[in-house]
């Protein structure tokens, strides 16, 4: 990768619009990919963003509805619901040699991506974030962070580097970490519980934690047993203590989803979840009895 990278962005909602505009900001050459309409809004107007934390400014993106030449990245930021589809724009032959950066939850996209892609090109990401898409090509990042973690257990550590620096140089806190299954459970353990219990209940973050403090301790629990069998972090009193740190008015994406009616990201969270826990033999009744509970939203 030379000092100027080009990049595409599949998806550029809430957290890919962020990136794109930062990345373009930055000097990079961004390619985003959606649908036409979208696309067309992108070539009209840029991608324009409100932070707090960024400044408010508007940056210029390509936008096209496939990729049609190699790029040194390409980051997935749609939602898992539409991940069989989006990956449709992404051919792998035109790919070529790109690292494949999925900014997904969950656990299992890692080894579906590395069956579709080059296996040493897969570099997963976790973005710790708000920010949302308010209209095509209009992101407002609300939190005052944004920060990456960057991993892939085969990808030549050059290539992470390089990219790391990109998005650092661009401005969210980046780092490369080793442990590519610690960086993917180290998320799902704090996301799972608060997703799922969130949804459950349809409460904000504040209220869950206090009117259901007893299940969302039990859940974060039988989470962190799960993520220690699978090779990942397992520290439950850590989790509960970031949970009492957040604005009480937090509230997860999916629950976000359950409210506008959209589909939600059940089976890549809560099924994976389960999975795993069956995988490695880890009882997980209230994890099991939740997910059951929260699908007729789903």
């Amino acid at each position: 990768m030379a000092n100027e990278l080009s990049v595409a962005v599949l998806g550029p909602g809430g957290v890919g619009g962020l990136l794109a505009a930062l990345l373009s900001r930055a000097g990079h050459r961004v390619v985003c990919l959606s649908g036409e309409k979208t696309a067309e809004a992108l070539r009209t107007d840029g991608i324009r963003v409100r932070s707090a934390r960024f400044g408010d400014f508007t940056a210029r993106v390509e936008a096209d509805t496939e990729l049609r030449e190699p790029v040194d990245a390409c980051l997935v930021t749609v939602k898992h619901t539409a991940l069989d589809a989006a990956l449709a724009r992404v051919p792998a032959p035109v790919l070529s040699d790109g690292l494949v950066v999925p900014f997904l939850n969950g656990v299992e996209h890692p080894a579906a991506l590395r069956v579709r892609y080059r296996p040493d090109r897969v570099a997963p990401a976790v973005i710790r974030v708000e920010s949302t898409r308010v209209a095509p090509g209009v992101v407002e990042h609300g939190s005052p962070f944004a920060e990456i973690d960057l991993t892939g257990t085969d990808v030549p550590r050059p290539r992470l580097d390089a990219l790391a620096d990109a998005f650092a140089a661009a401005g969210p806190a980046t780092r490369v970490l080793e442990d590519e299954t610690a960086t993917l459970w180290a998320k799902m353990s704090f996301l799972a519980p608060f997703a799922l219990l969130t949804t459950r209940y349809g409460l904000p973050l504040g209220d869950v934690r206090t009117r259901h403090r007893d299940e969302l301790t039990a859940l974060v629990e039988e989470t962190a047993a799960i993520s220690r069998a699978c090779g990942g972090p397992a520290d439950p009193a850590q989790a509960l203590a970031r949970y009492d740190a957040f604005p009480p008015s937090t509230k997860s994406s999916m629950q976000r989803d359950a409210e506008a009616g959209r589909p939600l990201e059940l089976d890549a969270i809560g099924g994976a979840l389960l999975r795993a826990a069956e995988r490695h033999g880890i009882p997980a009744p209230v994890a099991a009895r939740v997910v059951d509970e929260v699908h007729p939203f789903a």
